[in-house]
């Protein structure tokens, strides 16, 4: 049947139709709609809080409520954007300097004032000259240490007409103070100034060029050999040193272990090189300056005292049986009683604890002093002072190095376990013999272990030893039986306390070495019979008279009778292990039997402290 409508009828369908489509097509479009990507993308732009903007004065970020401001600031990013975006957003602000390798420079009005200074000083001396005598004075004037005058006179030419004119010395300082601007760097360079003719393989040209500027050497460390007029000069001029002026057989052997107690303190690289960083980093400078203030030269226990130059000489005279300043394998072993076991006692021969490498070392070229005629390795009076000190104190972070790099068979940097048992074998041997109970090497290892508290199980690194309190048990337990027995009996604690506090409780501050080296220095006075630290001066003039008796020492107390047979060896040495040192004889090194420092060929291997 066909559907027959009407034209009114079709018209209102019609209608209706188009009312259904008109009302899908907005609901449709009220869909949301899918975003089109954007091409090239753009990442959104990171605006900074209205409500901050930034200070032009200060930098600073603060708050403001003005609606104008917050209109008109600038466009740096927040506090939290990165150090790139806030470089960009300011490129047209410069950083400031921050590094200065020879500290930050003085100002001119400053630098006026001390050429000034300078200038009133001269003027009161005659003829506006200054001798050596005088450069105490310019010294103060300077701004330097006392017993900085020494190396001032020989850096600024006075040893070649005997004095220093103001003109001179004026343009000498100008060029020190204009080009060297802290303490350090100017002790530095006026050390290195004074031995021109060194030449070490060892540059750096990153301070090398800071430093090489016309007005110095262009050397940026210290050797063993540019500290000897400095000491010399303590020798000659210090009111605590007025009894060993006299003897000048002695002077040698003073500097050479003032200078060995520098490198075994400053030259934390093992290098035979002090750097400007170890020179900051150390109390050396501060010491020096203390010179001047203490008239008691054995109340300075850091490098100059006396008092531990005396023990140090006499502990090495005792086992140098043959009196040629060296010592062997046999004679290292009978210290303290042959508390050393054999097997610490080749290691110490074989090299591993002397400084820095053959290839950029210029000691090594004294390699061939090492051995005698059979070929047999020997240890010298300067590296006796290290192994001393080290043998004594052995919480001082260089006797941990030198303890470690003994202990450290392979060069790996750890101590096995294999290495550790490589050395109680030999304790457990000597206490058998003796008859003492043993402690099996399991059983000492979990006690070590436990004592160390390695950060990598079964192995002890340097930083493990460093961080330990205990460090002295943990070694005499493996090598020096007399000390690992001393340790089973007391505290180890007792050693640090103060017996004169209420409680007992408060640690002392004074370290391992200068209490044994106090003690040591009344024991051997008292044995020795001689007379005390006050009376050397009345001592040293009676033994001038009996040399010109006759040099009959028979009517001297022991110990000055010692000390003239000690110096008369050292005058009378012609060994060729010794060659002169090449210093400025206006101080009158020439004549003082200055020797070459330092003498064993050092170890290839070095380590990372």
């Amino acid at each position: 049947m066909v559907n027959v409508r009407c034209q009114a009828c079709q018209v209102k369908y019609r209608l209706l139709a188009a009312k259904r489509l008109n009302l899908l097509g907005l609901a449709l479009e009220a869909r949301p709609q899918k975003p089109t990507p954007r091409f090239p993308y753009r990442p959104p732009i990171q605006r900074r809080p209205r409500s901050y903007i930034i200070q032009p004065a200060s930098l600073g970020y603060t708050k403001d409520n003005n609606k104008e401001n917050r209109s008109t600031s600038t466009t740096i990013s927040s506090p939290r954007s990165t150090l790139r975006r806030q470089a960009k957003a300011n490129n047209n602000l410069l950083l400031p300097r921050f590094y200065y390798p020879t500290g930050r420079p003085i100002s001119k009005e400053q630098l006026d004032a001390s050429l000034l200074r300078l200038a009133a000083t001269f003027q009161q001396l005659p003829n506006c000259q200054a001798s050596r005598e005088h450069f105490g004075t310019i010294a103060k004037a300077c701004g330097c240490p006392y017993y900085w005058k020494a190396i001032l006179f020989i850096a600024s030419g006075g040893e070649k007409l005997g004095h220093v004119t103001l003109e001179t010395f004026t343009d000498f300082w100008g060029k020190i103070i204009n080009n060297y601007h802290d303490e350090a760097s100017r002790f530095v360079q006026l050390l290195t100034m004074i031995n021109l003719n060194v030449s070490v393989g060892r540059t750096d040209n990153n301070l090398n060029g800071s430093m090489n500027n016309g007005t110095g050497s262009g050397r940026f460390y210290l050797i063993p050999e540019d500290f000897v007029p400095l000491v010399q000069d303590v020798v000659d001029t210090h009111p605590g040193l007025t009894f060993l002026k006299e003897a000048a057989e002695f002077h040698s052997r003073y500097v050479h272990t003032v200078i060995a107690r520098i490198y075994y303190n400053v030259n934390r690289s093992w290098s035979g090189q002090i750097t400007l960083t170890e020179l900051r980093h150390s109390n050396l400078l501060a010491t020096i300056r203390l010179l001047e203030d203490e008239e008691d030269i054995n109340q300075i226990t850091d490098y100059f005292s006396y008092e531990h130059f005396y023990v140090i000489y006499c502990k090495f005279w005792e086992l140098d049986k043959d009196h040629d300043l060296f010592i062997d394998k046999k004679d290292l072993a009978r210290h303290n009683d042959h508390a050393l076991s054999s097997k610490m006692i080749d290691r110490i021969f074989s090299g591993a604890v002397t400084r820095g490498a053959p290839h950029n070392n210029r000691l090594a070229k004294f390699g061939n002093t090492n051995t005698n005629m059979n070929n047999q390795p020997r240890m010298s009076y300067t590296e006796f002072v290290w192994f001393l000190i080290s043998e004594e104190d052995k919480r001082h972070p260089t006797a941990i190095e030198y303890w470690f790099r003994c202990m450290d068979l392979d060069g790996d940097g750890y101590l096995s376990m294999y290495e550790l048992e490589y050395f109680y074998e030999e304790q457990l041997q000597r206490m058998e013999s003796l008859g003492i109970e043993t402690l099996p090497f399991e059983d000492c290892l979990c006690q070590m272990l436990d004592m160390i508290h390695p950060a990598v199980p079964g192995k002890v690194s340097l930083n493990d030893l460093k961080r330990c309190q205990m460090t002295p048990i943990f070694f005499d337990t493996f090598f020096n039986l007399e000390k690992y027995l001393d340790h089973e009996q007391r505290d180890p604690f007792a050693s640090q306390r103060d017996p004169d506090s209420e409680n007992g409780d408060e640690i002392l501050k004074i370290s391992d070495w200068d209490r044994y080296a106090a003690e040591e220095y009344e024991l051997l006075v008292a044995e020795e019979g001689g007379p005390d630290h006050g009376d050397d001066m009345f001592m040293r003039e009676e033994m001038t008279a009996s040399e010109e008796d006759g040099g009959d020492h028979s009517s001297l107390p022991l110990s000055m009778e010692r000390d003239v047979i000690m110096a008369e060896s050292d005058v009378n040495d012609d060994h060729d292990d010794y060659s002169p040192l090449s210093v400025h004889s206006s101080l009158g090194l020439g004549n003082a039997g200055h020797r070459s420092l330092f003498s064993v060929t050092p170890c290839s291997i070095e380590y990372q402290y």
